[in-house]
């Protein structure tokens, strides 16, 4: 369900082991619940693949802030694989046949999200940057089974130059709203490559990156500044990129977009987060796509 595209302190929170709450059994999302967050998400594309992550963030955080206000047990949120099909559908008034492959192949395979809201399970303290009003453990699966996969792929080609993503059957990820951009930190189980000029040449060789961190921002007119960062072999890339509102992704930012230029800049803020160990980060086995 997920396609990754590619902190000053005002108050340090340092929490000891004794402080985290114990697992607690995820409370599973209805299709009208998350059918009713997805109407909220307008001005771009939905069916475009590299909306599909804007969406996914959009959707999840509208989640969990109606569960902070109704749960007091504060349990992790489930988004069935089938709930959020039946309500993609349902929103964009598209036929099963005619989802687009971002969205169909998570359900074919049986593709959940758990994320687990609580907060002191997730950031240990904000070194440097700005505080997140909210954070959570991301963890994005299938089941295995006769016939599953344990990885798939697709193509997007609106993207300049074109990419194929590469999911494994574990993806997490720690996501972090901080209300004008969105973080993705210790991203693990996602990779992507070029697949058209020169660097589609390049990956030809060195094969997928391994997707390390995302930032986001988003303009009032739909359109989207991401800054990845991937890692392959011994090569560390950071790169930027324009999603606009159809779904086409060019390099860079246009420099006649002073709106965009802004969003570059706030993204490339220095941030530096510790989070609570032992729940989400990526491993060096990760780098085998």
């Amino acid at each position: 369900m997920v396609a990754l595209v590619a902190v000053a302190v005002l108050a340090p929170l340092t929490l000891g082991p004794s402080t985290i709450e114990p697992e607690a059994a995820p409370r599973s999302a209805s299709r009208e619940e998350i059918l009713e967050a997805m109407r909220h998400s307008r001005g771009y594309n939905l069916e475009a693949t590299a909306n599909g992550p804007r969406l996914q963030a959009e959707v999840l955080l509208r989640l969990i802030r109606a569960a902070e206000e109704r749960d007091p047990e504060r349990r992790p949120l489930r988004i069935g694989h089938e709930e959020w099909f039946l309500a993609f559908l349902e929103r964009t008034g598209l036929p099963a046949s005619g989802a687009p492959l971002y969205v169909r192949l998570p359900h074919e395979v049986g593709q959940d999200i758990v994320a687990d809201y609580r907060r002191e399970r997730v950031l240990a303290r904000v070194v440097k940057g700005p505080e997140p009003t909210r954070a959570a453990n991301v963890h994005i699966s299938w089941e295995d089974g006769p016939g599953k996969p344990g990885k798939y792929s697709y193509d997007d080609l609106l993207s300049s130059p074109t990419l194929r993503v590469t999911q494994k059957k574990d993806i997490r990820y720690r996501l972090l709203d901080y209300g004008d951009r969105l973080l993705y930190a210790e991203v693990e189980g996602l990779h992507g490559r070029p697949t058209s000029g020169a660097l589609g040449l390049l990956f030809d060789i060195l094969g997928e990156a391994r997707v390390l961190e995302s930032r986001s921002a988003f303009a009032s007119d739909g359109c989207q500044v991401v800054r990845g960062r991937a890692t392959k072999l011994f090569i560390t890339r950071t790169a930027t990129v324009t999603v606009w509102p159809d779904g086409h992704a060019d390099q860079g930012v246009p420099k006649d977009r002073a709106d965009l230029n802004v969003l570059r800049e706030r993204l490339e803020e220095p941030m530096e987060l510790e989070f609570v160990p032992g729940v989400s980060g990526a491993s060096a086995e990760d780098d085998d796509p």
